[in-house]
């Protein structure tokens, strides 16, 4: 409910936020889905007053007793999780790039518990852990709730490129999934959530703000870091249509088999079936100005040839999995490059 509800400092905001979780949860339970709809509210790191070294982590005063403690008392009872938001890129310089991605570093000790740190995150989490405990409430689950790591940024930001993105959420990736934990609380894995799913290209703020996405917003890929969908290989193989029918454009050069494979029509696919895809995938934002006239794959102008590269399209944009490829039994996958002249057609 909310998201950093405790950062807008406002005061009415604030006072709301447990009775408002409190209301939501009755509501539920009147409807017997309080057992699988949990209420939680994120929060920044901002609520920590100190947060290094770890072991000294504790909450802000005035909103440890009046605000948290209530909050916590309610996520106890109702088994719910405390949701935070930390990102070791708001915290991070150039010497501590390593520490902040996950990278071989000579760690940091934490002189109070003598535990060493080698990777940020996990100290962030550890320092929300010390303030739970002050509280009493160490067995209440964290989720984090969001992360991330943008793909750009304002020029001389180190670290801020596509592959510090990819690096860290998929170290993160490995690392919450691992089982290992942290140094104050080992043996676990956490409910974690990446932000985010897209670039938000109109987000006001600095340039970095806007690439914190896996996709961008026509829903191609920025990068991968082994969640999407594996390549799955279609049960019917596609075959060019004959002579006689409608062609994609001149025959698709032979690539050598590396793995790629691309969505196009089946041979027997209705003209009113390839319309709808068309309809269907340029409806959801994707780039369709190749297909568009004057574009490199208007020609050949049928709707056969616009539906293969919209399809296509779609297909790559959305992990490359098979059922992307069904299009209601229309489509199928080869492994046949069919792109053509100017035309070049996405692969994976």
């Amino acid at each position: 409910m909310g998201n950093e509800v405790l950062s807008t400092a406002n005061k009415l905001l604030i006072a709301s936020l447990v009775p408002a979780m409190q209301t939501l949860h009755t509501a539920l339970a009147a409807v017997s889905l309080d057992r699988r709809i949990k209420v939680s509210t994120p929060h920044s790191l901002g609520i920590l007053s100190t947060s290094s070294p770890p072991s000294t982590g504790k909450f802000r005063q005035g909103y440890d007793v009046h605000v948290l403690k209530p909050l916590l008392s309610f996520l106890r009872a109702t088994n719910s999780p405390f949701m935070i938001n930390p990102y070791p890129f708001f915290g991070y310089s150039a010497e501590t790039l390593d520490y902040a991605l996950f990278r071989p570093n000579s760690g940091v000790l934490d002189e109070n518990t003598q535990r060493v740190y080698t990777n940020m995150l996990d100290a962030q989490l550890d320092a929300v852990f010390s303030a739970l405990k002050i509280l009493g409430f160490t067995d209440v689950e964290i989720v984090i709730a969001e992360t991330g790591w943008p793909s750009d940024g304002d020029e001389g930001q180190v670290g801020v490129d596509v592959e510090s993105a990819a690096e860290y959420n998929g170290n993160l990736r490995e690392h919450v999934m691992s089982g290992v934990g942290t140094p104050l609380m080992p043996n676990r894995t956490f409910e974690t959530y990446i932000f985010a799913l897209f670039n938000e290209n109109l987000k006001p703020g600095p340039l970095c703000e806007k690439h914190f996405g896996l996709f961008q917003p026509d829903l191609t890929p920025v990068y991968d870091i082994g969640i999407m969908r594996p390549t799955a290989r279609a049960s019917i193989p596609w075959s060019p249509a004959p002579a006689a029918a409608p062609q994609l454009g001149p025959a698709p050069q032979q690539l050598p088999k590396d793995g790629k494979q691309w969505c196009l029509p089946q041979s027997d696919a209705h003209s009113d079936a390839l319309q709808k895809n068309i309809d269907y995938v340029c409806g959801l934002g994707l780039d369709c100005k190749p297909i568009q006239e004057g574009g490199a794959c208007f020609i050949p102008d049928t709707v056969r040839a616009h539906a293969a590269y919209a399809m296509n399209a779609y297909y790559q944009a959305t992990g490359g999995s098979e059922s992307d490829c069904d299009f209601e039994q229309t489509g199928a996958l080869t492994d046949v490059d069919p792109s053509y002249g100017r035309c070049k057609y996405l692969g994976q």
